[in-house]
């Protein structure tokens, strides 16, 4: 099927093209009220991202809202470990609790390799769904965690400021952090392979985390495994890896077999271009400013655009856009973005 609007694909693979592409992370999400009402018929979130047709539904919602150049699957990081054999519920205004953790080598031997078509065939088949609903309008993206913010919450089992017990695996027991890292990694090469297969255009690794590791230990303990995943699934669709928090590793990051480096706030555009001069850069507007008026918030919008220039460059936010933003101000950062 040919897209009628392929500006990020054609962004993504390095193409001169006639604007700045835009789309948000979280975008399909709670800060939608038409979001919630699926929610509601849902009965909760592990459901929604579970009924492929839901799924697909809010996946479209903020390409009507907010007229975005792609579509994100509606789904969770948290799916690859689920389908490893380590469950996990959504406690509401708790974020995710693992019932079990892993913590060791017996803990380990009870995980298997995620088969991608039969654990997670809910997720392929919301995109395959999407893709069929879009019509062609715009990109799907389809995701998935790195394997070190994988590793983080089934070691410690839930959300953690420090996840002092992830990071304590790394220097106590390094055997068992990497034969738990490299099971993860196998899983989420099979998972984003099926994805793609099922219509996926693009696909974003996730590594939320990587800013509570030393530089030495990011080289170690991330970016190996993240190499592995850009390495198998190189050529087939474009790939960005968003670390956030990794500012040290910027450089690294861009010598990956990736095509897209996504950007927090806290990178600098300028300096970004000068690490990775041949990388597409996407991010990077602080989520916070979408609580400002919209004068402002088309001001900063275009201070961003400035700074990275109008090519080889996707805007978005540095990070997920939050649950209690105004959606008319998400739309007036997307206008923006356009309009310039």
């Amino acid at each position: 099927m040919t897209l009628q609007n392929d500006l990020l694909l054609r962004t993504a693979r390095g193409e001169l093209t006639e604007r700045v592409p835009v789309w948000m992370m979280r975008q399909a999400g709670r800060v939608l009220p038409q979001y919630r009402a699926v929610r509601e018929q849902a009965g909760s979130f592990i459901t929604l991202a579970k009924t492929p047709e839901l799924a697909a539904e809010v996946t479209i919602q903020p390409v009507d809202a907010f007229d975005v150049d792609a579509a994100i699957i509606f789904s969770d990081i948290l799916v690859i470990p689920e389908a490893m054999g380590l469950p996990y519920e959504m406690i509401e205004s708790r974020g995710p609790v693992f019932p079990e953790t892993v913590r060791n080598m017996a803990d380990l031997s009870r995980l298997r390799v995620a088969d991608a078509e039969s654990d997670l065939g809910y997720v392929l088949d919301a995109i395959k769904l999407t893709k069929k609903e879009l019509n062609g309008r715009v990109p799907l993206i389809g995701f998935a965690g790195a394997p070190f913010t994988i590793f983080c919450y089934m070691t410690e089992g839930k959300g953690s400021k420090t996840f002092s017990v992830a990071k304590k695996l790394l220097y106590t027991d390094p055997d068992f952090a990497h034969a738990l890292l490299q099971q993860i990694t196998d899983s989420t090469i099979a998972y984003l392979q099926a994805q793609i297969r099922a219509g996926a255009d693009l696909v974003q690794i996730f590594d939320s985390w990587a800013g509570i590791l030393s530089p030495e230990q990011y080289r170690t303990f991330s970016l190996p495994y993240i190499k592995q995943i850009c390495d198998l699934i190189a050529g087939t669709v474009p790939v960005t890896v968003f670390a956030k928090g990794a500012f040290f590793a910027r450089q690294e990051i861009g010598q990956l077999n990736c095509d897209v480096v996504g950007l927090d706030w806290n990178m600098d555009p300028h300096e970004s271009r000068e690490l990775i001069p041949d990388r597409v850069l996407q991010g990077n507007l602080d989520p916070c400013v979408l609580y400002a008026d919209f004068a402002q918030i088309r001001a900063e919008a275009k201070q961003m655009l400035n700074a990275f220039g109008h090519q080889h460059y996707i805007a978005n936010l540095g990070h997920g856009i939050y649950p209690d933003t105004d959606p008319d101000k998400a739309r007036c950062f997307v206008d923006a973005i356009k309009e310039m």
